[in-house]
């Protein structure tokens, strides 16, 4: 068998990359997803409403591939200003409840330079096991 690609259905084409990469194993391997929705549009321009939509955006995926939220084991997230991501503690535990519930597989934080969209201001990126 060879991997599977996972696109949402009704998303806009992924050029150049794969959104999600389901294993025979059932890992699924999602790329770092950014604060755009469906039609690769930012709808937030703030870290929060931003950060929000990238959860979304990486449940939708793992839906498409036939999992759910707590199916993911890792996430790793890359910031744009750390600062920011200080100041707004409250506000993301809130925001990544609605989409997450009590889920909180291993995560790490990266503080980087820049991110390829300039309007992005969070990057994230998932591992799941899809038990078939």
């Amino acid at each position: 068998m060879k991997p599977r690609v996972i696109h949402p259905e009704g998303w806009a084409p992924a050029l150049g990359y794969a959104n999600g990469m389901l294993m025979p194993d059932g890992t699924l391997h999602i790329g770092g997803q950014i604060g755009w929705n469906a039609d690769k549009v930012f709808v937030a321009r703030d870290f929060v409403g931003q950060m929000e939509q990238v959860l979304e955006n990486i449940a939708a995926i793992v839906r498409a591939a036939g999992g759910e939220v707590d199916d993911i084991g890792r996430l790793t997230w890359f910031v744009k200003d750390k600062a920011e991501y200080l100041a707004h503690q409250r506000a993301i535990g809130e925001a990544y409840r609605r989409v997450f519930g009590r889920h909180f597989p291993a995560m790490s934080l990266l503080v980087v330079k820049d991110l390829v969209e300039d309007e992005a201001l969070v990057e994230i990126e998932a591992t799941a096991f899809i038990a078939r």
